[in-house]
């Protein structure tokens, strides 16, 4: 184990989501070792729309509120440690959400300079040609860190962003500590690995062992996870590690699944810097600590992305229950009965896998069938739908029974990625005294690329696997290596999620000390192609499968675009952010070749 870098900054995360553990703030503020700089990351696509659904109610809103209840408990903490504060909390109103932690730091006679950053708002350009609608709900671009490096650099002791990209938070501070310049070619690297770093850090306890499908090998009592910290080097390099007593664990496998976790390809873009996620090192430096390095940085993308998001309209939905014998003529017959009275856009009918009819409870001889209803207008979804289901209750299938009361239609949003040319966005830091700086929220562009990646991702077009005894499940091996069929999570990792409409899957090889880990991972690398993703996921049948080879983090990132529909509001997918994806791949019987168990 190295000894902490003392020019090294240390930060810190209290939140992951809006709605996290409220607690996390003042546990980062009282732990050990206290942060120089904590960060929280309150924004997803999903949250942008319940924001802008907030500000429909009441203008003065649109910011995270309970964020606003972490600071006033905390502010006290924050001036007597000199730790600065940097959060995405403002969402669609930082200024509002600026006013109101001064407002709260005056009512407790304490003088903390707060700051915030605007510009991300672009909605107004949707009459010039965007692809998005005059009135649409919500337009923001992903600002950088370089607004965060200026508040900060100005004497803030609180930044408040909106949509800025979420390792921008973690970024700021850093190029604001290190002296980083965000027009200087030779900082890319230094970006990157802060970057990666704020990645890491963003999702808040995912990094500790929060939905890591390596959970059995964790300390797996009451007590709550950690949330992570970064010491973020003048390299760019970085320790994450956590606070001393705090639950779970930071390990290799750890990091890596939050690494690969919501990434598309093996070039991670942000409006600060492109990171070469395939040249990320991890390697373990002492119980509870990892060490990060080797990171290459691009140019960041000309283009700066756009989180869009409209009313699509209004849904419902209703959960029956068929239990025991002839569930498929039960569903046949209900279907038939409902489907005439149903006058909705959209019509979808899910339902759950088919039980044990001989299971020793009434639960588990039960299947769940849904109709999820979805429509422009109110009208159809409403009670012209619930009152369709009610009337069967007594004149139905045998067993007939909602999962729960019938429940008013609610609306519902369509999430869309969009994008501008960087020159249209205005970057704005407004300093606790009023002032008004105009940021250039640009990073370096050298000529010409830096390093040379893998060649590419393997997509639908190039899906032929490899060898090795390499197979799509259920294939027989073209190679004469013995193979056992056994669930892929024998020895893989998974970490999935959204992104709009798409869905994300990291896959990677558990890093131990087994004697096969490298063929492991050959093996890995070597068999997971897009036809081979789609013979796991039957769901991915018809995609554009996409798989992104990492191999210095044992694995591969697969991107299945389309899977989500319109996202996570407007999706009738059982798991509409795909967060159990990894499970379900992990649980999927394939041929391991015996050497390599």
């Amino acid at each position: 184990m190295s000894a902490p870098d003392p020019g090294a900054l240390v930060v810190g995360n209290c939140s992951g989501f809006y709605g996290d553990r409220l607690s996390a703030m003042r546990e980062m503020l009282t732990g050990d070792p206290r942060p120089d700089v904590l960060t929280g990351d309150y924004l997803a696509e999903l949250t942008m729309l319940i924001l802008g659904r907030d500000q429909l109610r009441d203008a003065g809103l649109g910011y995270a509120r309970t964020f606003l209840r972490q600071a006033e408990d905390c502010l006290g903490l924050l001036v007597e440690g000199g730790t600065r504060l940097v959060v995405n909390a403002g969402g669609l109103n930082p200024a509002g959400l600026a006013e109101k932690v001064r407002e709260a730091a005056r009512g407790l006679g304490l003088d903390v300079p707060v700051a915030h950053v605007e510009g991300d708002d672009v909605r107004s350009l949707g009459v010039s040609g965007h692809p998005w609608p005059e009135g649409a709900l919500t337009a923001n671009a992903y600002l950088g860190a370089a607004p965060i490096t200026a508040a900060l650099a100005g004497g803030a002791q609180v930044v408040v962003t909106g949509r800025c990209a979420d390792a921008s938070l973690v970024v700021g501070p850093a190029a604001w500590h290190h002296g980083w310049a965000y027009d200087d070619p030779a900082a890319l690297d230094a970006l990157a690995g802060a970057t990666v770093a704020g990645h890491v850090l963003e999702c808040g306890t995912h990094a500790t062992g929060g939905n890591f499908s390596g959970f059995l090998d964790l300390p797996r009592d009451a007590t709550p996870l950690g949330f992570p910290l970064a010491e973020v080097a003048a390299d760019g390099s970085c320790v994450v590690t956590k606070q001393a007593g705090t639950g779970g664990a930071v390990t290799v496998d750890t990091v890596t699944a939050q690494l690969v976790y919501e990434v598309q390809t093996e070039r991670y873009l942000t409006p600060d810097v492109t990171v070469r996620l395939d040249t990320v090192a991890l390697e373990a430096d002492g119980p509870d600590r990892v060490r990060v390095s080797g990171t290459v940085g691009e140019a960041p993308p000309e283009t700066l992305k756009v989180s869009v998001s409209v009313l699509g309209g209004m849904r419902n939905h209703v959960d029956l229950v068929l239990t025991g014998l002839d569930l498929d003529a039960k569903e046949a017959w209900v279907r038939a009965q409902l489907e005439p009275r149903l006058s909705a856009a959209s019509v979808t009918w899910t339902r759950s896998a088919a039980p044990d009819p001989d299971a020793d409870t009434q639960q588990g001889a039960s299947r769940t069938l849904r109709c999820t209803v979805r429509d422009a207008d109110k009208g159809p979804v409403d009670r012209a739908f619930t009152a369709a289901v009610v009337d069967l209750a007594l004149g139905s299938y045998p067993g007939f029974a909602p999962v729960a009361p019938p429940a008013p239609a609610t609306p519902y949003g369509v999430h869309r990625a969009a994008y501008v040319a960087r020159g249209e966005v205005e970057a704005v830091v407004v300093h606790d005294d009023g002032a008004r700086e105009v940021v250039v929220d640009g990073g370096a562009r050298p000529t010409g690329s830096r390093g040379s990646g893998p060649g590419g991702p393997r997509t639908s077009t190039s899906d032929e696997p490899g060898g090795r005894g390499a197979t799509s499940p259920g294939e027989e091996p073209r190679d004469p290596v013995s193979v056992t069929k056994a669930p892929l999570g024998t020895f893989v990792h998974a970490r999935s999620g959204d992104k709009g409409g798409d869905a994300n899957l990291g896959l990677w090889v558990r890093h131990d000390d087994h004697p096969a880990y490298d063929d492991r991972v050959a093996w890995l690398l070597d068999v997971a192609t897009p036809a081979w993703v789609t013979a796991l996921l039957p769901e991915a049948e018809g995609l554009a499968v996409e798989v992104h080879p990492l191999p210095n983090l044992g694995g591969v990132n697969v991107l299945l675009p389309g899977l989500l529909g319109d996202g996570v509001a407007a999706s009738a997918r059982f798991d509409p952010q795909a967060k159990g994806l990894g499970e379900w791949a992990r649980g999927r019987s394939v041929d391991l070749p015996e050497g390599l168990l």
